[in-house]
């Protein structure tokens, strides 16, 4: 019996691959759009049993081409805030995965999905309700949407259904996503390339680097999604986060001082490394005005009450093991 990952060769998409393989799960069909190719690097560790483009897959499984399935991953999707083309959002995001929700349900497959934190938009409470869900962009709508279908079939599903509302994920495997990345792996960079790191500046009343977000290591993202599928039974939208709001200057710190560490280097703490030039703030973009989180934190009580009762990685934590695989992987 096969699992079936959909953008398999993605950030999170390959993270689970991965975790799957740590157990011993090797029968993994991957799907995904490789027209951008440098994404295929992202398997070449693992071991998966077939390879599908996204635009083949969903006749396919329609038809039971591959008889039994254990579950569905689906982490494929257009996943940039910035992207303005609603209508291929939405067919990416929304009408997509509503095809592959209707297949799952006919044959009685796990489905286990991407969803957002950006359903919430700017709002301060992050709960997984209706009455705090108001997106800012047309990928958080996408995502919102997608949701919607979901909670109105859960009452009458033949199988399970889970949605995962990531927040802001980070780790191994997305340097492939360039200005979409983690702003641990644009700090990972910039620090090598010119000795210093940039965070965007003062905005929404918010002093320079001070914005903060629920900060979500990918290596518990992936342990969640197999904590699901461990148990078919559990099904409904979960919050995907730390639960704890952090600053970018936390993100940024972290990741100087895990570089520093690498060169022998004591550890600094934010106001001695912007005395050395060690870390900026820019003008904040007119592009992301009015449309961007200055403030995220999973509420993860849904979570916890589906029976995920594991730490999860403070950014200090995560982003010191992110470096090392960094360093080992890039060099």
């Amino acid at each position: 019996m096969s699992i079936i990952v959909t953008g398999a060769a993605g950030f999170i998409g390959s993270n689970i691959v991965n975790a799957l393989n740590e157990r011993g799960e090797t029968d993994i069909i991957a799907v995904d759009d490789l027209t951008s190719g440098d994404k295929f690097r992202n398997l070449v560790d693992c071991e998966i049993s077939d390879y599908l483009d996204k635009r083949d897959f969903l006749a396919r499984f329609s038809r039971g081409d591959f008889g039994l399935v254990r579950a569905v991953f689906h982490q494929g999707a257009c996943s940039s805030t910035m992207e303005g083309d609603g209508r291929f959002m939405m067919d990416n995001n929304y009408r997509y995965s509503c095809e592959l929700l209707d297949a799952c349900q006919n044959v009685s497959v796990p489905l286990l999905y991407a969803s957002s934190a950006a359903v919430y938009g700017g709002g301060q409470v992050f709960r997984e309700s209706r009455e705090f869900e108001r997106p800012l962009n047309v990928y958080g709508y996408s995502k919102f949407l997608f949701d919607q279908k979901v909670r109105r079939l859960l009452p009458r599903a033949r199988s399970q259904i889970v949605g995962l509302r990531y927040f802001n994920v980070y780790g191994p495997r997305e340097q492939h996503k360039e200005r979409m990345a983690s702003v641990a792996f644009h700090c990972f960079q910039q620090f090598r390339a010119t000795g210093k790191v940039s965070l965007f500046g003062a905005y929404g009343g918010m002093d320079g680097g001070e914005h903060q977000r629920d900060f979500i290591s990918v290596e518990d993202v992936a342990k969640v999604n197999l904590h699901f599928f461990d148990h078919p039974q559990r099904s409904g939208i979960f919050n995907l986060g730390s639960g704890m709001a952090q600053p970018f200057n936390d993100v940024a710190v972290s990741m100087v001082n895990a570089l520093r560490a690498q060169d022998d280097l004591p550890p600094l703490d934010r106001v001695a490394m912007v005395e050395q030039g060690l870390l900026e703030y820019s003008e904040f973009p007119d592009a992301l005005r009015g449309k961007y989180q200055c403030f995220t934190q999973a509420d993860i009580d849904l979570l916890r009450e589906a029976g995920y009762q594991q730490p999860l990685l403070r950014v200090e934590q995560g982003v010191e093991r992110y470096c090392r695989w960094l360093l080992n992987e890039l060099g």
